[in-house]
């Protein structure tokens, strides 16, 4: 966009030494010497792009200097290789006026902004159509630089062909608006520009903004619609250079301005944001070129096994709870987030220009629509904007108060005041966060029953937000290394309380049915919008991110203005905002342990509902498709469970009259086959009715009685379980040792990932086991073809058909990504989680078949496993097992247990894989 100094061009590639060496290899026959001409240019194209990459190990945010390099050394391999082209190839004695060429460099080409594998965009201009000196000067260019391996995007045309077509087409209008002239005939290419701008442009400024505006949208849409995704796209993302473009383009298409500087000329930028606009796009250009040098391809996205290598190239360093990749990501999304306020002003600085310009016509010609005051604000077209420049100095409490208004009148905040509030939101001091006035302002946004949402991120564009809320700003572009959240930890908080909003209002009714009936059950609302705005307050700091939340919970809830009780909730909530999740996911819910711990936790049923509302908005404002009715239901059964216990002071039955209450539900499930609970009560123990749903229950039964009668040695059952989101694969065989491990590798082998698995023997040593299943992408297996695979894997797995091991070793991850993560294996033994059982939980890298690996190392080890609960956080795996040793007794003993753990620490290692698919 300006013009770059390149210190010591002669350095990256001397244009004189290479034009001496291609003169004395052409100087016999040029045709044949090709070859050896083509390698020269090579050779200075690879000495160039290794002089700009040491460069740029030198100075590794030097962006600007390096895109310019990379265009520099274009520019010059092009002159070189048209040169000998023209002058030795097809050189012409005297050409007539048709005869003429000139190369025009487009896009980015044209801005002179490359990274080193980006497309060479040329368009070829000649006088007339029909020039063969001009097709074959162009053909023979264009396979020089294929052989140099650049990849060309090229046209070829005339004056009158360039006007036609890009009036047709606003791709190419956009291509040529950044044309640059390279080689050739200079005043075919100026007078090509002359008419670009006298006879496209001129009259088309309105569209071309609408049109690229839409175009832009649509990329944002395509790209995840939010600056803050934890992969992003530095092109075409938004926030990212695409966007920083388009502001050119349309200031340029406009205004007709030849470089960004121009944009404050023409006052669509102060010099301020210009110098923003700079740095930005400098840091974002560097970003490219280090990923198409870590690749050696032509690679725009982020991606979490570049963000580290990233990272370490521009020299950023771990610090005391951030590693040096979290504060790269946490910079770069800042510096996205400021392309964005740029944005917003930019746009609303062209919308009054055009709206300066508008005629009005017809009957309203001569009305005049008038702003209306709003307490001091000025009010019109729908926006509220500060009445003067000094608004917010003389009172910076206004900061607050304008989002208060705008959240409560449904006003959009006119960009120029956003402008204006983020140059003062400095102003917010000590004596504004503490004032009275300012809290109640800021929790009636918080809370504000219209869109709090879309507010808070106006105030956080803005800088008010952090400087307000300092725990906030430190959050503030804060990325969570982690293939499981999608967001940075302000967008996810933001979109957590939008979906609180949604919830309260109905919106989400059908996701959150419990949710949205418990928000208007609650004594204090604002309780629930300020523990959505702390729960991951303190992400980044080191520690327990939960327990640190809750000491800034209680010096925040008193400033916003809670009473000692709302105070104390808040910062529960806070401090347990993963309990629910944590027990609903991992532990068996059949246990009374399991609800008796849990409800010794929650102690009220004021607790219970607000950790219900939290936690579910917490987990969908995680990312698109992580909130399933599989985790739902989980979340369902344990909010009823514990809600029974806290109103009756105790469980509803004991554990006789549970049996015999689930016996009666089955038999009116069963209907004409009622008669197989009677048939086989003795079979199946109480820990089995216990442990089972009713729907579970009667299929199984079903299915043990058909088993039997046709003396099946193997019955396998599949059906899908829509309220669980999954489907149950039902498996009915002689009990032996090891069965379990092996019922899973076959799932595994199918394709299938275990989200649950509950494992049973009948007292006539049959297995009954019962396992919930998804496809990798959380789907459950329902097709066909799908079940077909899935009874045949289980089938050759337990006849012993298939080895286990090296075939699910080869197997890879859905995301092979996860390598990118140190995820060290961790292995918890629990007997206090239940009173029959020891849990044992392990957290490994998920990775092919783990279940099957942990399960067969409990198996080596002479456990039972009576139960297994998998759950995935994105590259981490949490596997929970009910075990007893073969007598049916808890893991007491340190020894065994140490043993155990090692051995299931060796089973969950990369080591071990590694091991494997040697094998």
């Amino acid at each position: 966009m300006n013009k770059i100094r390149i210190p010591n061009q002669r350095a990256i590639i001397d244009r004189r030494v290479i034009v001496a060496k291609i003169d004395a290899l052409a100087a016999g026959d040029a045709a044949s010497a090709r070859p050896e001409i083509v390698a020269v240019l090579r050779a200075a194209l690879d000495a160039g792009r290794s002089e700009l990459a040491r460069r740029l190990a030198q100075k590794p945010s030097a962006g600007h200097e390096c895109s310019a390099g990379q265009a520099f050394l274009v520019d010059q391999l092009v002159r070189l290789i048209h040169d000998h082209v023209v002058g030795r190839i097809y050189p012409v004695g005297t050409r007539s006026t048709g005869e003429r060429l000139t190369i025009m460099a487009v896009g980015g080409y044209g801005r002179a902004e490359m990274a080193p594998h980006s497309d060479v965009d040329i368009a070829f201009f000649t006088p007339t159509r029909s020039a063969p000196w001009c097709e074959q000067v162009i053909e023979a260019i264009l396979y020089f630089l294929w052989d140099l391996g650049l990849k060309v995007g090229h046209s070829s045309r005339t004056p009158d062909d360039m006007v036609r077509l890009a009036r047709e087409d606003i791709t190419i209008r956009t291509a040529l608006l950044e044309g640059r002239f390279v080689w050739g005939d200079e005043d075919l290419y100026q007078n090509s520009r002359q008419r670009f701008f006298a006879e496209v442009v001129a009259g088309t400024e309105r569209q071309f903004v609408a049109e690229k505006l839409a175009e832009r949208n649509a990329r944002h849409k395509r790209m995840g619609d939010s600056r803050y995704v934890v992969e992003p796209n530095v092109k075409d993302g938004k926030g990212g250079l695409r966007d920083l473009h388009t502001l050119y383009w349309i200031g340029k298409y406009i205004h007709k301005v030849r470089s960004a500087a121009d944009l404050v000329d023409v006052g669509l930028l102060t010099p301020a944001e210009y110098r923003s606009f700079r740095r930005a796009e400098s840091f974002m250009l560097a970003v490219r070129c280090h990923l198409h040098m870590i690749t050696d391809r032509a690679e725009d996205r982020l991606t979490f096994d570049l963000q580290r290598q990233v990272a370490e190239r521009m020299n950023f360093a771990d610090r005391t709870g951030k590693s040096a990749v979290e504060r790269f990501m946490q910079f770069y999304f800042l510096q996205a987030k400021r392309v964005g306020s740029l944005t917003g002003v930019f746009l609303a600085h062209i919308d009054q220009q055009f709206a300066q310009t508008r005629r009005r016509r017809g009957f309203l010609a001569a009305f005049t629509a008038r702003p209306r005051e709003l307490k001091g604000y000025r009010v019109f077209g729908g926006r509220i904007e500060a009445p003067s420049d000094d608004w917010f100095r003389k009172d910076p409490v206004r900061l607050i108060e304008i989002f208060q208004l705008a959240q409560q009148e449904s006003l959009e905040v006119h960009p120029a005041t956003m402008r204006q509030a983020d140059r003062d939101s400095g102003l917010i001091d000590n004596k504004v966060r503490n004032d009275p006035a300012a809290n109640a302002l800021f929790l009636d946004i918080l809370a504000g029953r219209n869109d709090p949402e879309t507010v808070l991120r106006w105030m956080n564009e803005a800088g008010v937000f952090g400087k307000f809320v300092p725990d906030f700003g430190r959050v503030n572009a804060q990325m969570q290394f982690d293939m499981y959240h999608h967001y940075t930890v302000d967008e996810h908080t933001i979109r957590a309380i939008g979906l609180l909003n949604r919830i309260e209002k109905g919106d989400l009714a059908e996701d959150h049915p419990r949710a949205t009936k418990l928000i208007h059950k609650v004594e204090s609302r604002r309780v629930a919008y300020v523990a959505a705005l702390l729960h991951d307050i303190a992400k980044g700091r080191g520690g327990d991110h939960s327990v640190l939340g809750a000491e800034v919970a209680k010096k925040l809830c008193p400033r916003f203005g809670l009473d000692e009780t709302e105070t104390e909730l808040v910062a529960w909530l806070v401090r347990q905002h993963l309990l629910m999740s944590a027990t609903a996911f991992k532990r068996d819910l059949t246990d009374p342990a399991t609800i008796e711990n849990f409800v010794g936790e929650v102690q009220s049923l004021e607790r219970l509902r607000h950790l219900m509302i939290l936690t579910a908005i917490d987990i969908r404002a995680v990312g698109p498709g992580v909130w399933n009715s599989w985790k739902r239901q989980l979340l369902g059964e344990l909010s009823d469970s514990a809600q029974e216990r806290l109103r009756l002071g105790h469980m509803r039955h004991g554990r006789k009259e549970r049996v015999a209450f689930k016996k009666q539900t089955v038999t009116g499930l069963l209907g004409e086959n009622a008669h197989l609970i009677e048939d086989l009560d003795q079979i199946f123990g109480d820990a089995y009715w216990i442990a089972e749903p009713e729907k579970i229950i009667a299929l199984n039964l079903v299915q043990y009685s058909v088993a039997q009668s046709i003396r099946e040695q193997l019955s396998i059952h599949c059906e899908y379980d829509e309220g669980r989101g999954a489907t149950l694969v039902s498996v009915i065989a002689a009990d032996h040792p090891g069965l379990f491990y092996r019922i899973a590798g076959g799932i595994h082998l199918a394709g299938a990932n275990i989200i649950d698995a509950r494992i049973h023997t009948t007292r006539n040593g049959w297995a009954v086991d019962n396992f919930l299943v998804q496809d990798p992408v959380g789907q459950p297996f329902n097709e066909t073809t799908q079940i077909d695979r899935i009874k045949k894997s289980i089938a050759d797995a337990l006849a012993g058909k298939v080895e286990l091991v090296p075939q699910l070793a080869k197997r890879p991850l859905p995301r092979t990504r996860a390598g990118a993560f140190d995820v060290r294996p961790r292995v918890i033994f629990d007997n206090k989680a239940s009173n029959r059982f020891t849990v044992i939980e392990i957290h490994a890298r998920d990775r092919p078949a783990l279940l099957n690996r942990l399960a067969r190392t409990l198996f080596e080890n002479q456990l039972v496993v009576y139960s297994a609960h998998i759950t995935a956080y994105g590259e981490r795996a949490a596997d929970t097992f009910y075990v007893t040793d073969l007598l049916g007794n808890k893991i007491d003993a340190s020894d065994r247990k140490q043993a155990i753990e090692q051995s299931l620490l060796d089973a969950a290692s990369d080591r071990r894989q590694a091991e494997l698919e040697d094998a």
